[in-house]
């Protein structure tokens, strides 16, 4: 009797897929149709940053209410300061300094510096209302002004700045990038306004300044800036810091940016 089974090109029996109980016609489709869907980008990313230090008081706050060392921010909170500093340990492994009067939102996938300045130590992208910093592992600055202007100084590595238009990229003005020792003014409107050159003396100013002066607790980036420092500009003196982790310090300091 001949068989009943149809067979394949090689000969032998083709068997029909044996349906799983309890899933209803069409949904082997549904299944792979949500396995190939990407999840929306915020959904994928979530910033998170923890308190490490706060120096000079307790002016600290997340979404303005008075914050403590190791509480954790998620994004989309809103980290900032009033007369007081702090340290940040981005999930990535970067660490950012608040200076004071400095207001900082969690992103998805950058931060987002709406005022003040922050230095940024580690692979960590960040961003202002006029431009997106894509970076490779760096230590660099940002500053906005009151007047909304944009300044980032490279203190090491390389840094590559995309002017922007409410979040997103401006077609018409290519990205632009720093090396270590340059410094790079925008307008609000994402407009380059000039590059210049660090010297010896800004160095010195911001090595010696807020974003230094007083924190207990290394740089994830601390030894490539060292290492640049030493090559480039050895009459720079380079601030020591100690590696065993302490607890938050309320010395003050004798030099400010603001």
């Amino acid at each position: 009797m001949p068989s009943l089974r149809r067979r394949s090109a090689c000969g032998r029996p083709r068997l029909k897929p044996w349906p799983l109980p309890g899933l209803f016609p069409g949904a082997f489709a549904l299944l792979a149709v949500a396995a190939l869907t990407p999840l929306p980008a915020a959904a994928q990313q979530s910033q998170t940053a923890v308190v490490q230090e706060i120096l000079d008081g307790k002016e600290l706050f997340i979404d303005r209410e008075q914050a403590r060392v190791k509480q954790k921010a998620r994004s989309p909170q809103l980290i900032s300061t009033g007369k007081s500093r702090g340290q940040l340990a981005f999930d990535g492994g970067a660490v950012g300094r608040l200076n004071r009067q400095s207001q900082l939102r969690l992103g998805s996938a950058c931060f987002v510096l709406d005022k003040g300045q922050v230095l940024v130590s580690g692979k960590q992208a960040g961003c202002t209302r006029s431009a997106r910093l894509s970076v490779r592992g760096t230590n660099y600055v940002i500053e906005v002004n009151e007047a909304g202007d944009t300044e980032i100084s490279v203190l090491e590595g390389e840094v590559e700045v995309q002017p922007t238009r409410e979040g997103e990229p401006i077609p018409e003005k290519p990205a632009t990038t720093l090396q270590a020792g340059q410094r790079l003014r925008l307008s609000p409107e994402g407009v380059v306004l000039t590059i210049l050159a660090l010297s010896s003396g800004d160095y010195t100013q911001i090595l010696n300044g807020p974003l230094f002066e007083g924190f207990k607790l290394p740089l994830p980036a601390q030894a490539a800036l060292e290492s640049f420092l030493r090559s480039n500009l050895p009459s720079v003196p380079i601030p020591s810091l100690p590696v065993s982790p302490a607890g938050p310090s309320f010395r003050g300091f004798g030099f400010g940016f603001f």
